[in-house]
C-alpha cells in the first residue's frame, strides 16, 4: 500500500455480480490479467458455475486454474442469509453455508461471503432478537468454517443492517475470531461527508472491500482509501459494478482511478 504502512499492499480484484456474471472461469481469468485485476470473488448462481454440486475431479479443476493463472480466488459471494421468521429458512441458510465452506476450501479460495438482508421489524420482531438470531447463526457458521481455515466475512447488507452502528451490533453479539465484515460502500456509511466514524466502528473486522463506482461523487472514496492504508489493510477492494458492452477498457480505467484514489 502507498503510505507510511511499509510492505502493506491493497489489491484490486473484481465482484463478479454484474459486470462478469456471464463469463466462464477461463474468460474471467483472461479479462483479469488484461486488465490489472488480482482477484476475484465468484457470485453463485452466476456463469463461471463453480457451485456446491461440482465433483471432486470439477472443484481441483477450478484450483488449478486460478493457482496456475495467478489470479486469486479470493472467495465465493454466496446470497445466504439469516434474518427470516422461519426456523426452518435459517437453518437452510445455514446448512448452505457450510457446504460452501466446503466448496472453497476445495477450489482454493480464502472465504465465503454471506449477508443479513434485514431486520423483522415490520413483523413486530424487536430489533434485538433478529440482531441474536444472525449473530448466532454467523456464530456456527464461523465455528465450522474454522475447522476447514475458511473465512466468514458478513457484508454490511439489507434494509437496517446496512446501517454500521447494526452491524456493529451483530459482530459483537456474534463474538467469534473467525467472522468478519466485507465493507460494503453503501451510502449509510456516510454521516456529514465522512464514513470516519463508521468505518470505525467496524475496523478490526473488515477483511474485504466491495466498491461501487467510482464517480459517485457523494461517496468519499479518498477519505475511505486512506482509512484502509492507515489501519494497516492488506486485503482485496473488489469492484462490485455494472457489466459493459466494452469490459476490458471500462476495467481498465477502473484500475486506473482506482490507483490515483490510493495516493496519499
Amino acid at each position: 500500500m502507498i503510505g507510511s504502512r511499509v510492505g502493506v499492499c491493497v489489491k484490486l480484484g473484481l465482484v463478479t455480480y454484474n459486470m462478469a456474471k456471464d463469463w466462464d472461469i477461463d474468460t474471467l481469468i483472461e479479462r483479469c490479467k488484461e486488465t490489472g485485476f488480482e482477484g476475484v470473488e465468484l457470485r453463485t448462481t452466476h456463469a463461471h458455475g463453480v457451485e456446491d454440486n461440482l465433483t471432486a475431479t470439477q472443484r481441483k479443476s477450478v484450483k488449478e486454474k486460478f493457482e496456475k493463472s495467478g489470479i486469486k480466488l479470493v472467495g465465493l459471494g454466496t446470497a445466504f442469509e439469516y434474518h427470516s421468521l422461519d426456523p426452518k429458512e435459517v437453518r437452510r441458510n445455514i446448512e448452505g453455508t457450510k457446504r460452501y465452506v466446503v466448496l472453497a476450501r476445495d477450489v482454493g479460495a480464502e472465504e465465503v461471503k454471506v449477508r443479513p438482508n434485514g431486520l423483522e421489524l415490520e413483523a413486530g420482531v424487536p430489533r434485538e432478537k433478529t440482531v441474536e438470531q444472525i449473530a448466532s447463526a454467523l456464530r456456527e457458521c464461523g465455528e465450522f468454517a474454522k475447522d476447514y481455515d475458511i473465512e466468514i466475512r458478513v457484508e454490511v447488507h439489507g434494509r437496517g443492517t446496512s446501517d454500521p452502528k447494526c452491524m456493529r451490533e451483530i459482530m459483537d453479539s456474534c463474538n467469534h475470531d473467525n467472522v468478519f465484515v466485507c465493507w460494503n460502500s453503501n451510502d449509510t456509511d456516510v454521516e456529514n461527508g465522512s464514513v470516519a466514524a463508521n468505518f470505525k466502528l467496524l475496523q478490526r473486522w473488515i477483511r474485504q472491500v466491495h466498491m461501487r463506482d467510482l464517480f459517485i461523487e457523494t461517496y468519499p472514496w479518498r477519505e475511505l482509501m486512506g482509512l484502509l492504508r492507515e489501519s494497516g489493510f492488506d486485503g482485496f477492494c473488489l469492484a462490485e459494478i455494472p457489466g459493459s458492452p466494452d469490459p476490458v477498457r471500462v476495467l481498465r480505467y477502473y484500475r486506473a482511478l482506482w490507483k490515483e484514489l490510493l495516493r496519499p
